[in-house]
């Protein structure tokens, strides 16, 4: 009998917990999972990334095209990228995920390819006149393979962050 009653007073707590939760609106629901997705996105290191497998393939070439002769040809840039170079600009920096490249939303990354780093202390030129935006969108797809998923789903919430304060 007291085991009985002990495992009762357990229990009932428990089950007016379990009972109370299930009474929630689903709008309740639905609004909560919405804020959790980027904790629970970011706790997993897992996002779905933007582009596809054709823009990475394209990207890939373009990239050794326009860009490789200075990010390296596995965009691991200059070991020193943070320390002016002997002209007093940043050399091209890795953007593999080892470097600051996924601080910047996709508008900003697309427009540093368009209007060069110059304006930023680097020496990047501006490629507005050779590549057209889906062309940089493929080069973005090509580097962002090479970010762990951790670092791309950091990444993605940033860039969600500043699409929705513009």
């Amino acid at each position: 009998m007291k085991i009985q009653t002990i495992a009762l007073l357990l229990i009932a707590p428990l089950l007016l917990v379990v009972g109370a939760c299930a009474e929630k609106e689903e709008g309740e629901k639905t609004a909560s999972a919405e804020r959790m997705a980027p904790q629970v996105e970011a706790f997993s290191g897992v996002a779905s990334r933007w582009y596809s497998d054709e823009q990475v393939a394209r990207g890939g070439e373009l990239f050794q095209q326009h860009c490789a002769s200075c990010h390296k040809q596995d965009a691991s840039g200059s070991p020193d990228w943070k320390k002016l170079n002997e002209e007093g600009k940043l050399p091209p920096p890795p953007l593999n995920g080892s470097a600051h490249t996924w601080h910047h939303p996709l508008p900003l990354l697309r427009q540093v390819i368009r209007n060069g780093g110059i304006p930023m202390g680097g020496s990047m030129p501006a490629f507005k006149d050779q590549l057209a935006a889906d062309e940089i969108d493929d080069i973005l797809a090509w580097v962002q393979t090479h970010w762990s998923d951790k670092i791309y789903a950091t990444w993605n919430q940033l860039n969600q962050r500043a699409s929705k304060s513009r």
